[in-house]
């Protein structure tokens, strides 16, 4: 456990364990939630500023777990699995639910920081992209870990969920993104009236 390491001060053990990771993300939430409140002041639009914080905060961390060494990393050649479904069996619950999560950040924020995104094939595209991005380096760093392309599938797939679930706030149109330009463009159209 990392706990006992990251309050005594040595920090590194505490990004280097997957425990760690989750207790520096818990212990950073109040910080998340003042650079929200700090980003929603400054701009008067608190869904932008959850989804920014949101994107950075929810994805980052869970990011940096799949590209954490294994014991054997730069030890032997990097494994590859290519044939869908086949590592599904393996993984086990689990492994999917972790999976599923991974970029479910991404796919909840994204569509509702950015209108290009608020579709469900951009959605798809992007998650995809980031999935074989997190695949490749996995395989390339030599991490002890197998570039599977059931990760891929399973990434996408819990970004596009929660894409899903959070589509009442996604962004449409190319219109003002804050409040504040909203006001400022009323205020000038009425000035040139």
């Amino acid at each position: 456990m990392a706990a006992p390491t990251c309050l005594a001060g040595r920090w590194h053990g505490c990004y280097d364990t997957e425990n760690g990771i989750v207790l520096m993300m818990l212990v950073g939430l109040p910080v998340a939630a003042l650079v929200v409140g700090a980003l929603a002041l400054a701009t008067s639009d608190w869904r932008r500023a959850v989804a920014e914080v949101g994107l950075v905060y929810g994805t980052v961390p869970l990011v940096w777990l799949t590209l954490m060494p294994g014991p054997g990393a730069g030890v032997g050649p990097g494994r590859v699995s290519l044939i869908p479904l086949q590592d599904l069996i393996t993984m086990g619950p689990l492994g999917i639910g972790g999976n599923l999560l991974i970029l479910a950040p991404l796919g909840f924020f994204a569509p509702i920081r950015f209108a290009a995104l608020a579709s469900v094939p951009r959605i798809l595209a992007l998650a995809a992209g980031c999935s074989l991005l997190i695949e490749v380096s996995q395989y390339v760093f030599r991490l002890d870990r197998v570039s599977s392309v059931d990760d891929v599938l399973v990434n996408a797939a819990g970004a596009v969920l929660a894409g899903l679930a959070s589509r009442r706030w996604w962004r449409t149109g190319a219109g003002p993104e804050s409040p504040r330009e909203r006001r400022t463009r009323a205020g000038s159209s009425a000035s040139a009236d």
